[in-house]
């Protein structure tokens, strides 16, 4: 998602300007200089269902009174330089000042688009002063009034032009932001014994909860453990490792059908793989279970700090073994040393928001439509196969579903072809995506799984 940054020195109306595009009161205003200190995100719709990222920062102040406003400096810095666009904004109301003059001219040099937002321009009397500000050597000069939102539009047009944003914008999402996610995430750590699920599972959660040993099969019954991670639920199931089906034996034919309860609860799975071992037939058949309960998924590489070969090498044993997973996050973690767990938490929120995500009916149409003028859909016995629409008619996974004349006659491959088209335009990392067909009239019912 492209990103606009708002930056100006302190007191011109940044955050006024923020709240009065995201149209939501999230940013503190006030009349004291150097209220905003951290930098604030939101997504907001620049254009119908095209959205961006705008970014709040803090006051700019050439000399600093303390360390403090120094480093407030600093972040608004870090966040020009990484934005697609930059929205400087100076105060209409004030003669042109040369320190907003060396500021603008600094950050001209980023080579980034950047326009001069002169706020505070309530009227046409006023808007007759603009010719002040182009000493500042630009003609992209937006005179704005937050307060009376007058200019907002021709200013949100301007930017949607110079960053060449179109439909498909919205559509490549790197991380659905807005997405509304409920409180609890469940994980179940799954993986064959051995593997590091009991070390992984405390690892997450900061504590030794779960036993660890190196006895296989030490975790019988299923933990459950939660824990709050960025102002959502964690709630972690460590299951007990999996054996071969005829190596199943006593209490372990218990455990195996508790295993399978907890996962029909669970949204999310960790795939635990041991790095210090080659992998073996036994991962592949327990990473079946995560198309069999529609479960996101996320792949660890356990025992990095003891790994039997070279990472880059045990990665690609893991793409080719584990093809139908191709969409599957592989995380590599060391659960005895604690490395990249924060990565892992990050990437379970990461992986849930594309569980819970809706596509918009009108985009989902659009992307379909594309696909099918590309690559049209082979015909059946010389008659015409043809989708109507697409709707998404559930989440967790998504779900899909495609009305068309002949229904049974699309072929498998060009529903892969369809799928992967999807997750192009919409990643869904770590989903699996179910489609459907239909007739029309016909309720959604069927499912062929990704």
């Amino acid at each position: 998602m492209k990103t606009i940054a708002i930056v100006g020195r302190p007191n011109v109306g940044k955050s006024s300007l923020f709240n009065c595009l995201i149209k939501k009161k999230k940013a503190v205003i006030s009349d004291i200089a150097g209220t905003t200190r951290d930098v604030r995100r939101e997504s907001f719709n620049i254009d119908g269902d095209i959205k961006v990222v705008l970014s709040d920062t803090g006051g700019i102040e050439q000399k600093c009174l303390n360390e403090l406003f120094e480093e407030v400096k600093n972040h608004a810095f870090n966040e020009a330089k990484k934005a697609d666009l930059l929205f400087f904004v100076v105060d209409g109301k004030k003669p042109p000042l040369d320190e907003d003059r060396m500021l603008f001219r600094l950050l001209q040099s980023y080579k980034i688009p950047l326009f001069l937002v002169v706020n505070k321009i309530d009227n046409s009397k006023q808007k007759e002063n603009i010719w002040e500000f182009y000493s500042f050597g630009t003609q992209n000069i937006y005179p704005i009034s937050v307060v009376h939102n007058l200019g907002i539009q021709e200013l949100k047009d301007s930017a949607k032009s110079a960053l060449k944003l179109t439909r498909q914008d919205f559509i490549h999402i790197d991380t659905p932001l807005s997405a509304d996610i409920s409180k609890e995430i469940k994980i179940a750590i799954i993986g064959r014994v051995n593997v590091g699920k009991s070390s992984l599972l405390n690892a997450l959660l900061g504590k030794n909860r779960s036993v660890v040993s190196a006895l296989a099969g030490t975790t019988i019954d299923p933990i459950d453990e939660t824990c709050s991670y960025k102002d959502k639920q964690f709630t972690f199931i460590d299951t007990a490792g999996l054996r071969r089906k005829g190596k199943v034996i006593g209490i372990e034919k218990i455990a195996l059908l508790r295993t399978k309860e907890m996962l029909k609860e669970s949204h999310i799975a960790l795939l635990v793989l041991d790095a210090s071992e080659p992998l073996v037939e036994l991962d592949e058949k327990i990473a079946s279970l995560v198309f069999e309960y529609g479960l996101g998924v996320i792949i660890v590489l356990n025992k990095w700090d003891i790994r039997y070969k070279d990472t880059e090498e045990i990665r690609k044993e893991i793409i080719h073994r584990f093809k139908y997973l191709s969409y599957a996050p592989i995380v590599i973690v060391s659960a005895h040393n604690k490395r990249k767990i924060t990565t892992l938490k990050d990437k379970i929120l990461e992986v849930f928001c594309y569980l819970q995500y809706h596509i918009p009916t009108s985009i989902l149409n659009e992307v379909i439509s594309s696909a099918c003028k590309e690559h049209p859909i082979p015909s059946d016995r010389g008659k015409m196969v043809k989708i109507y629409y697409a709707s998404q008619y559930r989440s967790t996974p998504p779900h899909i579903s495609l009305v068309m004349n002949r229904p049974h006659a699309l072929h498998f491959s060009y529903k892969r072809f369809l799928i992967n088209r999807l997750r192009k335009n919409f990643k869904f990392e770590g989903v699996p995506i179910v489609l459907e067909t239909r007739q029309r009239g016909e309720r959604d019912k069927g499912i062929n799984e990704d």
